[in-house]
Protein backbone atom coordinates (compact mmCIF):
# COMPACT_ATOMS: atom_id res chain seq x y z
CA UNK A 1 0.00 0.00 0.00
CA UNK A 2 2.77 2.09 0.85
CA UNK A 3 4.61 1.47 -2.69
CA UNK A 4 1.24 2.13 -4.25
CA UNK A 5 0.99 5.44 -2.80
CA UNK A 6 4.55 6.83 -2.99
CA UNK A 7 4.30 5.87 -7.10
CA UNK A 8 0.93 8.01 -6.91
CA UNK A 9 2.32 11.27 -5.19
CA UNK A 10 4.76 13.37 -7.02
CA UNK A 11 7.88 13.87 -4.75
CA UNK A 12 8.40 17.56 -6.11
CA UNK A 13 5.48 18.50 -4.75
CA UNK A 14 6.69 17.89 -1.51
CA UNK A 15 9.53 20.05 -2.58
CA UNK A 16 7.14 22.29 -3.46
CA UNK A 17 5.41 22.52 -0.51
CA UNK A 18 8.94 22.93 1.32
CA UNK A 19 9.46 25.91 -0.80
CA UNK A 20 6.16 27.53 0.53
CA UNK A 21 6.75 27.12 3.91
CA UNK A 22 10.42 28.48 3.72
CA UNK A 23 8.87 31.60 2.04
CA UNK A 24 5.93 31.85 4.39
CA UNK A 25 8.49 31.56 7.16
CA UNK A 26 11.41 33.47 5.66
CA UNK A 27 9.65 35.70 2.66
CA UNK A 28 12.86 37.63 0.92
CA UNK A 29 12.04 41.46 1.70
CA UNK A 30 13.33 44.82 1.23
CA UNK A 31 16.82 44.47 -1.03
CA UNK A 32 16.17 40.57 -0.72
CA UNK A 33 13.14 41.18 -2.56
CA UNK A 34 14.59 43.07 -5.42
CA UNK A 35 17.73 40.53 -5.75
CA UNK A 36 15.47 37.68 -5.63
CA UNK A 37 12.98 39.42 -8.53
CA UNK A 38 16.27 39.67 -10.65
CA UNK A 39 17.08 36.34 -10.20
CA UNK A 40 13.61 34.81 -10.85
CA UNK A 41 13.42 36.96 -13.92
CA UNK A 42 17.20 34.79 -15.18
CA UNK A 43 15.28 31.73 -13.77
CA UNK A 44 12.63 32.28 -16.44
CA UNK A 45 15.15 32.65 -19.22
CA UNK A 46 17.46 29.92 -18.37
CA UNK A 47 13.57 27.48 -17.83
CA UNK A 48 12.87 28.80 -21.83
CA UNK A 49 16.04 28.34 -22.90
CA UNK A 50 16.49 24.96 -22.05
CA UNK A 51 12.91 24.23 -22.79
CA UNK A 52 13.54 25.11 -26.47
CA UNK A 53 17.06 23.25 -26.45
CA UNK A 54 15.39 20.14 -25.43
CA UNK A 55 12.68 20.31 -28.04
CA UNK A 56 13.49 17.45 -30.29
CA UNK A 57 12.32 18.45 -34.24
CA UNK A 58 12.60 14.88 -35.29
CA UNK A 59 10.32 13.71 -32.46
CA UNK A 60 7.57 16.18 -33.41
CA UNK A 61 7.91 15.14 -37.59
CA UNK A 62 7.32 11.89 -36.42
CA UNK A 63 3.68 12.70 -34.89
CA UNK A 64 3.05 15.48 -37.28
CA UNK A 65 0.87 13.23 -39.89
CA UNK A 66 -1.80 13.13 -36.64
CA UNK A 67 -2.67 16.45 -37.50
CA UNK A 68 -6.56 16.74 -36.41
CA UNK A 69 -5.55 14.31 -32.98
CA UNK A 70 -2.84 17.45 -32.67
CA UNK A 71 -5.81 20.67 -33.25
CA UNK A 72 -8.25 18.43 -30.78
CA UNK A 73 -5.82 18.73 -27.96
CA UNK A 74 -5.27 22.35 -28.75
CA UNK A 75 -9.15 22.50 -29.26
CA UNK A 76 -9.23 21.28 -25.35
CA UNK A 77 -6.57 22.95 -24.26
CA UNK A 78 -7.40 26.30 -25.53
CA UNK A 79 -10.74 26.80 -26.01
CA UNK A 80 -12.78 24.08 -23.90
CA UNK A 81 -10.88 23.96 -20.57
CA UNK A 82 -11.35 28.44 -20.12
CA UNK A 83 -14.60 27.51 -21.08
CA UNK A 84 -14.77 25.44 -17.91
CA UNK A 85 -12.51 27.48 -16.34
CA UNK A 86 -14.88 30.72 -16.48
CA UNK A 87 -17.51 28.63 -14.97
CA UNK A 88 -15.35 27.58 -12.19
CA UNK A 89 -14.48 31.57 -11.46
CA UNK A 90 -17.95 32.44 -11.58
CA UNK A 91 -19.47 29.15 -9.13
CA UNK A 92 -15.89 29.66 -6.92
CA UNK A 93 -18.02 32.34 -4.52
CA UNK A 94 -16.62 30.43 -1.00
CA UNK A 95 -13.01 30.76 -2.12
CA UNK A 96 -11.02 33.79 -1.87
CA UNK A 97 -11.07 35.81 -5.53
CA UNK A 98 -7.69 35.16 -6.13
CA UNK A 99 -7.90 31.36 -5.83
CA UNK A 100 -11.20 31.70 -8.04
CA UNK A 101 -8.87 33.03 -10.34
CA UNK A 102 -6.17 30.98 -10.17
CA UNK A 103 -8.78 28.25 -11.05
CA UNK A 104 -9.34 30.54 -14.28
CA UNK A 105 -5.24 30.85 -14.76
CA UNK A 106 -4.73 26.66 -15.00
CA UNK A 107 -6.95 26.44 -17.31
CA UNK A 108 -5.30 28.95 -19.64
CA UNK A 109 -2.28 26.64 -19.09
CA UNK A 110 -0.78 24.15 -21.95
CA UNK A 111 -0.46 20.46 -21.40
CA UNK A 112 2.40 18.86 -19.57
CA UNK A 113 4.81 17.08 -21.85
CA UNK A 114 6.88 14.14 -19.56
CA UNK A 115 4.01 13.12 -17.92
CA UNK A 116 1.53 12.92 -20.53
CA UNK A 117 4.29 11.14 -22.78
CA UNK A 118 5.00 8.94 -19.81
CA UNK A 119 1.78 7.98 -19.36
CA UNK A 120 0.53 7.72 -22.98
CA UNK A 121 2.86 5.04 -22.96
CA UNK A 122 1.57 3.25 -20.11
CA UNK A 123 -1.58 2.88 -21.44
CA UNK A 124 -0.53 1.72 -24.98
CA UNK A 125 -1.27 4.64 -26.76
CA UNK A 126 0.41 6.37 -29.77
CA UNK A 127 3.52 7.69 -28.13
CA UNK A 128 5.31 9.68 -31.37
CA UNK A 129 1.64 11.55 -31.40
CA UNK A 130 1.33 12.22 -27.75
CA UNK A 131 4.74 14.00 -28.30
CA UNK A 132 3.95 15.42 -31.27
CA UNK A 133 0.58 16.97 -29.29
CA UNK A 134 2.33 17.96 -25.98
CA UNK A 135 5.08 19.45 -27.39
CA UNK A 136 2.91 21.23 -29.75
CA UNK A 137 0.38 22.51 -27.02
CA UNK A 138 3.77 23.54 -25.09
CA UNK A 139 4.99 26.01 -28.07
CA UNK A 140 1.33 27.23 -28.41
CA UNK A 141 0.86 27.91 -24.52
CA UNK A 142 3.72 30.74 -25.14
CA UNK A 143 1.28 32.77 -27.21
CA UNK A 144 -2.21 31.56 -26.20
CA UNK A 145 -1.60 31.48 -22.18
CA UNK A 146 -0.43 34.84 -21.87
CA UNK A 147 -3.24 36.59 -24.51
CA UNK A 148 -5.85 34.60 -22.79
CA UNK A 149 -4.54 35.80 -19.35
CA UNK A 150 -4.73 39.26 -20.73
CA UNK A 151 -7.89 39.16 -22.14
CA UNK A 152 -9.97 37.42 -19.44
CA UNK A 153 -7.97 38.21 -16.66
CA UNK A 154 -7.25 41.84 -17.75
CA UNK A 155 -3.61 40.65 -17.23
CA UNK A 156 -0.85 43.19 -18.34
CA UNK A 157 -3.91 46.38 -17.97
CA UNK A 158 -6.76 46.82 -19.63
CA UNK A 159 -5.65 49.37 -22.40
CA UNK A 160 -4.13 48.68 -25.88
CA UNK A 161 -0.90 49.88 -24.87
CA UNK A 162 -0.37 48.40 -21.31
CA UNK A 163 -1.18 45.36 -23.62
CA UNK A 164 1.23 45.93 -26.04
CA UNK A 165 3.98 46.11 -22.88
CA UNK A 166 2.82 43.05 -21.77
CA UNK A 167 3.21 41.42 -24.66
CA UNK A 168 6.54 42.70 -25.76
CA UNK A 169 7.86 42.02 -22.39
CA UNK A 170 6.40 38.36 -22.79
CA UNK A 171 7.44 38.08 -25.62
CA UNK A 172 11.64 39.00 -24.65
CA UNK A 173 11.14 36.57 -21.74
CA UNK A 174 9.53 33.54 -23.26
CA UNK A 175 9.77 33.32 -26.89
CA UNK A 176 12.94 34.81 -27.57
CA UNK A 177 15.05 32.51 -25.39
CA UNK A 178 12.97 29.51 -26.27
CA UNK A 179 13.82 30.04 -29.67
CA UNK A 180 17.45 30.77 -29.06
CA UNK A 181 17.97 27.55 -27.10
CA UNK A 182 15.47 25.41 -30.11
CA UNK A 183 17.66 27.11 -32.94
CA UNK A 184 20.91 26.31 -31.01
CA UNK A 185 19.81 22.27 -30.64
CA UNK A 186 22.14 21.10 -33.30
CA UNK A 187 25.10 22.14 -30.92
CA UNK A 188 23.93 21.53 -27.90
CA UNK A 189 21.45 19.43 -28.20
CA UNK A 190 23.71 16.24 -27.75
CA UNK A 191 24.74 17.48 -24.28
CA UNK A 192 21.18 18.40 -23.49
CA UNK A 193 20.36 15.26 -24.01
CA UNK A 194 23.31 13.13 -22.58
CA UNK A 195 22.56 15.07 -19.26
CA UNK A 196 19.51 14.60 -18.74
CA UNK A 197 19.21 14.52 -15.07
CA UNK A 198 21.67 17.51 -14.46
CA UNK A 199 18.70 19.57 -16.97
CA UNK A 200 16.06 18.06 -14.74
CA UNK A 201 17.35 19.51 -11.81
CA UNK A 202 18.43 23.12 -13.38
CA UNK A 203 14.86 23.13 -14.39
CA UNK A 204 13.50 22.29 -10.97
CA UNK A 205 15.68 24.18 -8.75
CA UNK A 206 14.76 27.11 -10.93
CA UNK A 207 11.34 26.40 -10.65
CA UNK A 208 11.89 26.75 -6.98
CA UNK A 209 13.32 29.52 -6.80
CA UNK A 210 10.88 31.29 -8.46
CA UNK A 211 7.76 29.61 -6.28
CA UNK A 212 10.15 31.35 -3.36
CA UNK A 213 10.36 34.38 -4.95
CA UNK A 214 6.56 34.71 -5.53
CA UNK A 215 5.22 33.05 -2.78
CA UNK A 216 7.73 35.67 -0.09
CA UNK A 217 6.16 38.32 -2.52
CA UNK A 218 2.31 36.86 -1.57
CA UNK A 219 3.18 36.57 2.05
CA UNK A 220 4.27 40.17 2.54
CA UNK A 221 0.99 40.98 1.16
CA UNK A 222 -0.69 38.81 3.66
CA UNK A 223 -1.47 35.78 1.60
CA UNK A 224 -2.40 32.98 4.42
CA UNK A 225 -4.61 36.13 5.74
CA UNK A 226 -6.52 35.66 2.57
CA UNK A 227 -6.77 32.48 2.62
CA UNK A 228 -7.52 29.05 4.68
CA UNK A 229 -7.79 25.55 4.26
CA UNK A 230 -11.67 25.68 3.04
CA UNK A 231 -10.63 27.90 0.08
CA UNK A 232 -7.55 24.74 -0.62
CA UNK A 233 -9.77 22.09 -0.47
CA UNK A 234 -12.64 24.12 -2.78
CA UNK A 235 -10.01 24.26 -5.49
CA UNK A 236 -9.34 20.50 -4.97
CA UNK A 237 -13.29 19.81 -5.27
CA UNK A 238 -13.46 22.06 -8.38
CA UNK A 239 -10.06 21.30 -10.11
CA UNK A 240 -11.25 17.53 -9.94
CA UNK A 241 -14.60 18.23 -11.29
CA UNK A 242 -12.89 20.28 -14.53
CA UNK A 243 -10.18 16.93 -14.75
CA UNK A 244 -13.16 14.96 -15.16
CA UNK A 245 -15.56 17.02 -17.30
CA UNK A 246 -12.60 16.99 -19.57
CA UNK A 247 -11.76 13.03 -19.25
CA UNK A 248 -14.98 12.42 -20.32
CA UNK A 249 -15.72 14.62 -22.62
CA UNK A 250 -12.60 13.68 -25.14
CA UNK A 251 -13.47 10.05 -24.28
CA UNK A 252 -16.99 10.33 -25.44
CA UNK A 253 -16.02 12.69 -28.23
CA UNK A 254 -13.31 10.39 -29.64
CA UNK A 255 -15.44 7.39 -29.49
CA UNK A 256 -18.06 9.61 -31.50
CA UNK A 257 -15.58 10.53 -34.02
CA UNK A 258 -14.65 6.78 -34.80
CA UNK A 259 -10.81 7.22 -33.51
CA UNK A 260 -8.83 4.27 -32.65
CA UNK A 261 -7.84 3.66 -28.84
CA UNK A 262 -4.34 4.70 -28.99
CA UNK A 263 -5.51 8.34 -30.49
CA UNK A 264 -8.06 8.48 -27.67
CA UNK A 265 -5.74 7.64 -25.29
CA UNK A 266 -3.23 10.16 -26.36
CA UNK A 267 -6.59 13.01 -26.57
CA UNK A 268 -7.18 11.91 -22.97
CA UNK A 269 -3.86 12.59 -21.66
CA UNK A 270 -2.63 15.20 -23.59
CA UNK A 271 -5.86 17.27 -23.44
CA UNK A 272 -6.60 16.90 -19.73
CA UNK A 273 -3.36 18.07 -18.51
CA UNK A 274 -1.87 21.20 -17.22
CA UNK A 275 1.51 22.16 -16.92
CA UNK A 276 3.15 23.14 -13.70
CA UNK A 277 6.34 24.01 -15.33
CA UNK A 278 4.91 26.02 -17.62
CA UNK A 279 2.39 27.68 -15.05
CA UNK A 280 4.89 29.23 -12.55
CA UNK A 281 7.26 31.24 -15.03
CA UNK A 282 4.27 32.26 -17.32
CA UNK A 283 2.53 33.34 -14.26
CA UNK A 284 5.73 35.17 -13.21
CA UNK A 285 6.34 36.90 -16.41
CA UNK A 286 2.23 37.87 -16.55
CA UNK A 287 1.36 38.92 -13.17
CA UNK A 288 2.66 41.34 -10.75
CA UNK A 289 4.73 39.29 -8.15
CA UNK A 290 2.27 39.58 -5.26
CA UNK A 291 -0.43 37.99 -7.06
CA UNK A 292 1.17 35.26 -8.61
CA UNK A 293 1.15 33.09 -5.20
CA UNK A 294 -2.04 33.07 -4.86
CA UNK A 295 -2.56 31.94 -8.26
CA UNK A 296 -0.47 29.41 -8.34
CA UNK A 297 -1.98 27.10 -5.54
CA UNK A 298 -4.84 26.16 -7.70
CA UNK A 299 -2.59 24.99 -10.12
CA UNK A 300 -0.33 23.35 -7.19
CA UNK A 301 -3.37 21.57 -5.76
CA UNK A 302 -3.96 20.36 -9.64
CA UNK A 303 -0.87 19.22 -10.43
CA UNK A 304 -0.81 16.50 -7.69
CA UNK A 305 -4.98 15.78 -8.28
CA UNK A 306 -4.34 15.54 -12.52
CA UNK A 307 -1.11 12.56 -11.54
CA UNK A 308 -2.90 10.29 -9.39
CA UNK A 309 -6.53 10.26 -11.79
CA UNK A 310 -4.47 9.66 -14.99
CA UNK A 311 -1.82 7.40 -12.99
CA UNK A 312 -5.04 5.21 -12.24
CA UNK A 313 -6.27 5.52 -15.77
CA UNK A 314 -3.55 4.84 -17.64
CA UNK A 315 -2.87 1.65 -15.47
CA UNK A 316 -6.63 0.65 -16.31
CA UNK A 317 -5.80 1.54 -19.59
CA UNK A 318 -2.85 -1.05 -19.46
CA UNK A 319 -5.05 -3.98 -18.05
CA UNK A 320 -7.79 -3.96 -21.11
CA UNK A 321 -7.68 -5.04 -24.48
CA UNK A 322 -10.58 -2.71 -25.31
CA UNK A 323 -10.68 1.31 -24.74
CA UNK A 324 -11.44 1.86 -20.69
CA UNK A 325 -14.86 2.63 -20.04
CA UNK A 326 -16.18 6.19 -19.18
CA UNK A 327 -15.07 5.42 -15.07
CA UNK A 328 -11.57 5.35 -16.54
Amino acid sequence: MLRRLSALFDPFLLMLIGTVTLASLLPARGWGASIAGWLADGAILLLFFLHGAKLSRAAIVAGASKWKLHLAVLATSFLFYPLLGLGAEAVAWQVAPAMAAGLLYLSLLPSTVQSSIAFTSIAGGDVPAAIGSASLSSIVGIFATPLLAQWLMGAGGSSGAQALDAILKIGGQLLLPFAAGHMLRPWIGGFIDRHKPLVGRVDRGSILFLVYTVFSAAVVEGLWHQTDVGDLLAALAIGVVMLAIVLVATLWASRALGWAREDEIVWRFCGSKKSLVAGVPLAAAIFPPAQVGMLLLPLMIFHQAQLMICSVMAKRYATQKGPAGVAA
